[in-house]
This record gives C-alpha cells, structure tokens and sequence, in this order.
C-alpha cells in the first residue's frame, strides 16, 4: 500500500496533547500528530489553517518553540464561531491542521543588531517563537526589548514566562494596561507610552510590530518619530485568510495576498496600504 502524500488542502489530523487557560477568554492548545508522522517544522511568524469539524476553519499563528519539534502550539483568543468551539476542546480531542503557512519574520535580518519587538494584546502570540528564538542564540544578537500592551493585568499572556525572561536580565520586559485596579504596580497606558523610555539606536534597531489595526498605527509613528525608517520596522497583518496559498483571493490587500506574500510585511512594501479598508 502506498505511503500517505498530504497536500496543503487537506488537514492533517492532530490530538490535544495539553490544554491551558491563559486569561478569560484566550488559551493555548499543544498538539501532537495523530498518526506518528514527521513534526511540523516552521519559522517564527507562520501560522496554520486550524480545521474544527462541521465548524469551519481559522488561520492561527503558531506561538510555540521552532526547536521543539514534538508538538506543535497554538494560542487563540476566543472571538467567533470556530474559535468559541475550539475553547471546549479537552485534552485527546482531535482537530485538523493544514500549514505552516506565510513568510515569517526575518530573523536573518535581526543578527547583529538592536531588537524591539511591540505587542499588543494576542499579537504577543506570533512573536513568542522570535523570542524563543533569539534567546536559542542570544550572542547573535544585541539589545532586545519588548513591550507589551493588554486590556487589564488579568489579560496579561504569558505571565509566568514573561517573569522568567525578566529574570534573564539580558531583555527588558516593558508591560502596560489600559486600566488596572488598585495593586497593579506597573504601567498604565497604551504601548507607545513604553517607547520614549526606549534606548534606541535607530541605525542599529529593528522594530516588529503585532497588534491591533490601531496600536500598530501608532507604534509605526512612534518609532519613526524616533528615526527607524520603514526599511526597519516589520509588521505582522491580518486578514481573512481562506486557503493559505494564495489561491482564493480572500485575503487580498491591495496588490498583494496576505497569506501567500505575508503575513509579515517589511511596512515599506505596504505602509499606505495598511489600516485602509476595501481594498
């Protein structure tokens, strides 16, 4: 009998290996292939096509290890139809996957020099595998920043991890809140209030951006205003991505398809397209 040969359309069946809350409305699936078959390989920035039986199917960005090669990570935030079903999800429940797909962040580009990485809300998810990643390898590398923007400090992703990397004392860690009660002892505003507290070598910085249509907006202009131009700021975009090959057009943005030609974009390819509608 011949071996089976998948093809980018068709799902491959994965198991829950591990779930975890991570706020109210956002968690983390591990997945491991059903049928024993070769790990997902994939690059900090892709994502997969997640396929929940008789629900639809959504693209999400891998937010795990790319070292870890026995499961493959997932962390989703609760929005719509798909994914209010995929939070019922138990451990042993089985879900299709399709990719990895898109071009993902250029890490290449990053050796050498200066890291600020912006996030804001679930876009601290597809940046996750960067850190991994340059932390894999930090001598590459020199000064790297994050900063990290949420609703309230129970929004907050990742928090253990993000105490652990704090701890590192070789990447500041910046966190802010759009409101917080009594007890919060961090910062309080939106991302671009961490900026002007950067160190910021512009000639040296690299700057990726990924977040909400607005907060990218404004951390673009914060960071120009501090000299990196377009050439130096990389953003991670959304769109409503159907095939993940470029194929069904859906997630047309002007000239380009998100899912075939991102979604990581040097902004100086789509700098005036971004945040415009219709297009």
């Amino acid at each position: 009998m011949p071996e089976h040969s998948y093809t980018v359309m068709e799902p491959v069946l994965y198991s829950i290996e591990r779930r975890k809350r991570e706020t109210r409305d956002t968690f983390t699936l591990e997945l491991v292939r059903e049928d024993g078959g070769a790990p997902m390989r994939f690059w900090p920035g892709q994502f997969n096509m997640l396929y929940m039986f008789g629900v639809g199917e959504v693209p999400i960005s891998i937010s795990g290890d790319p070292l870890d090669e026995a499961k493959i990570v997932h962390t989703i935030r609760s929005y719509g139809s798909v994914t209010h079903k995929m939070a019922e999800l138990r451990r042993g429940d089985v879900i299709g996957v399709r990719g990895p797909f898109g071009r993902p962040w250029p890490l290449d580009e990053l050796e050498g020099g200066d890291v600020v990485l912006a996030a804001g809300g679930i876009g601290l998810a597809p940046l996750r595998p960067v850190i991994y990643s340059i932390l894999g390898r930090r001598q590459r590398f020199g000064d790297i920043a994050l900063i990290y923007g949420e609703r309230t400090p129970s929004d907050i992703l990742f928090r253990t991890l993000l105490e652990q990397w704090r701890g590192r004392f070789d990447m500041k860690i910046e966190v802010t809140v759009d409101s917080a009660r009594e007890g919060w002892r961090g910062s309080v505003g939106v991302v671009t209030t961490l900026i002007p507290g950067l160190r910021l070598d512009a000639e040296r910085t690299r700057a990726l951006i990924c977040g909400p249509q607005i907060m990218m907006t404004h951390t673009i202009r914060a960071l120009k205003d501090k000299g990196l131009t377009e050439e130096r700021i990389h953003v991670s975009t959304e769109r409503n991505m159907k095939c993940g090959e470029g194929i069904c057009g859906h997630c047309q943005l002007g000239t380009v398809l998100v899912c075939r030609d991102g979604p990581v974009f040097r902004l100086s390819e789509i700098g005036t397209l971004l945040g415009k509608r219709e297009l």
